[in-house]
């Protein structure tokens, strides 16, 4: 019995010895980062999606969210909004590096961490709605033309939007603007309530576009915490309470590893296409790549290429608040000038091309910083599409102008030798070929003719040379 006991506590103690390294290093946890440079879109909600996951798949103490961005898409704000509000691990927002910004939507994503912080020589805010719709900037525009809310000074003072009409006389045009920025503060202070910041603050910001740097944002309750680096920032953070998804947490973060977060191939894909200038331009490589092989079949380069811009465009517009009306308009143009190219008429190819900068035009719904069309872009392209409609017609209506190279029609006017002759017919020598043939005047065996008609694979002949054929007659 004694003997039974003694093994059994040994191999207790065997299991322990194994199984304890393992357990130890299961519960060694770590604080994930994950950064954010540059503009805000359906890339970076993706990245922070995929990072909120590996932070809960991993049991991670926090995730830190870098940002440095001057603003983006509101749709792919919202989206980070709520992955931060409903993630089950606290997320401290850090604003950094030196000289780095979170302005518009980066000022809202801020506000929506549990923990918000700030690198020295930092700044936020700027959080006034952009403009809806509107043509693209023009290169050195005037960009006072583009009125934001922050110039609207009674905005403030219409609580309900407006179908009136402002102090200054503005129309009413500017009521969809008074909406969204009445949206907007709603938003920021809901999110300010919920983290117990600065709401007041957030709603000038959204307003006025007001901005302070890292220390008047401590000073006024707009961030937690200013922190030179990740390691302080972990430092000054611990022991803090946060709600994380209605629990209370309290933050234990000194001295915590740091391990960062890189964006996977596909997230760097999508930084790029999603940029409306390159979905644009990967369109019309794709039509065009899709045209060429119809007319040169069996090329393949031309339609593989051509499909695959297509659809990565497509994609890519998909992920962007675009209006579908204009995307048509883009397309009816491009039709336009691939029918002028290939049956010139002039009015086709300037219908194509209006079509096209008008599409351009409404093509998005709303622009943000990083997501807006460019003339410097559109213009080219519409120019360069033009051109080759043109060029392929000029090329078009020289070969219709030019006599036939194939079938019966190119046979009028070759040179034919007579090989044989009887009555009024006989067979002729053309192009290397033996043809039957008849002739409406008197020839002979040897002369030179001409074809001059093609019927029922029987040509009609007439003498080239009447002087010499007639004195060999």
């Amino acid at each position: 019995m004694t003997f039974a006991r003694v093994a059994l506590l040994a191999a207790a103690f065997v299991v322990a010895a194994v199984l304890s390294p393992f357990s130890s290093a299961g519960s060694e946890r770590v604080a994930l980062s994950v950064a954010i440079d540059g503009a805000i879109g359906p890339a970076s909600s993706r990245q922070l999606k995929e990072a909120l996951d590996a932070a809960a798949r991993r049991d991670a103490a926090v995730l830190v969210l870098q940002l440095d961005t001057p603003g983006g898409l509101v749709t792919s704000m919202r989206e980070m909004i709520a992955d931060i509000l409903a993630s089950p691990v606290p997320v401290i927002g850090y604003v950094a590096p030196a000289g780095g910004h979170a302005a518009s939507a980066g000022t809202y994503i801020l506000y929506a961490t549990h923990v918000a912080a700030m690198a020295p020589g930092t700044n936020l805010g700027a959080a006034t709605p952009m403009e809806i719709g509107g043509m693209p900037s023009l290169p050195g525009g005037d960009k006072g033309d583009q009125k934001d809310v922050g110039d609207q000074k009674d905005v403030g003072d219409q609580k309900g939007g407006g179908d009136q009409k402002e102090a200054g006389g503005r129309p009413a045009g500017d009521a969809m603007m008074a909406k969204v920025t009445n949206d907007a503060v709603a938003l920021i202070r809901s999110l300010a309530e919920l983290r117990g910041r600065n709401g007041d603050w957030g709603e000038k910001a959204v307003r006025e576009a007001a901005s302070l740097s890292a220390n008047a944002a401590l000073q006024e309750h707009v961030i937690d915490l200013v922190a030179r680096d990740t390691t302080e920032l972990l430092q000054l953070a611990d022991g803090r309470t946060v709600d994380v998804a209605g629990k209370k947490v309290v933050l234990a973060t000194k001295g915590l590893p740091v391990e960062t977060l890189e964006p996977g191939w596909f997230i760097q894909l999508l930084s790029v296409i999603t940029d409306p200038n390159t979905a644009v331009i990967l369109m019309l490589v794709g039509v065009y790549g899709i045209v060429f092989e119809f007319t040169s079949p069996g090329a393949v380069a031309p339609g593989v290429i051509g499909t695959t811009c297509l659809v990565l465009g497509l994609y890519a517009l998909d992920l962007l608040p675009i209006n579908y009306t204009g995307l048509a308009l883009m397309l009816l143009g491009v039709v336009f000038l691939i029918i002028e190219a290939f049956n010139p008429t002039v009015v086709l190819g300037l219908g194509g091309v209006a079509a096209f900068l008008f599409g351009a035009a409404m093509l998005l719904r709303v622009e943000g910083p990083g997501f807006a069309l460019s003339w410097a872009v559109i213009g080219p392209a519409a120019a360069l599409t033009l051109g080759l409609a043109l060029l392929s017609g000029t090329y078009l209506w020289a070969a219709r102008r030019k006599p036939p190279r194939v079938g019966g029609e190119a046979m009028r006017g070759q040179p034919a030798e007579i090989l044989d002759w009887q009555g009024g017919e006989g067979h002729v020598l053309a192009l290397g070929e033996r043809w039957r043939a008849r002739a409406d005047e008197p020839v002979a065996a040897g002369d030179s003719v001409e074809v001059t008609e093609i019927a029922d694979l029987v040509l009609t002949v007439r003498r080239r040379d009447a002087g010499r054929n007639g004195a060999r007659q």
